[in-house]
C-alpha cells in the first residue's frame, strides 16, 4: 500500500505519521516564522520560514493533505 508523503523544507513527511501540527507562531531570535510537526513516535519538525504568509500556506497546505489521506 502506498504512502502519502509531503515534502516540507527538504523532508518527506509521511503523512500517517503526522498527530499534531501547531498554528503558526514567531520564531525565537528573529529567525521568521515557525509552526511544529508532531509525529506518532514524539519526533517534532520544527518548519521555519520567513514570512508569516508563507508559514500558513505550507500549514493550510499540509492540514489539506492530512484531510485527503
Amino acid at each position: 500500500m502506498a504512502q502519502a508523503v509531503l515534502d516540507i523544507q527538504g523532508y518527506a513527511v509521511v503523512l500517517n505519521k503526522v498527530c499534531f501540527v501547531t498554528r503558526v507562531f514567531r520564531a525565537e531570535n528573529e529567525e521568521g516564522y515557525q509552526l511544529n510537526i508532531r509525529f506518532t513516535e514524539k519526533v517534532i519538525l520544527p518548519a521555519k520560514y520567513p514570512s508569516c504568509h508563507e508559514a500558513e500556506l505550507q500549514r493550510e497546505l499540509l492540514v489539506q493533505s492530512l484531510k485527503e489521506a
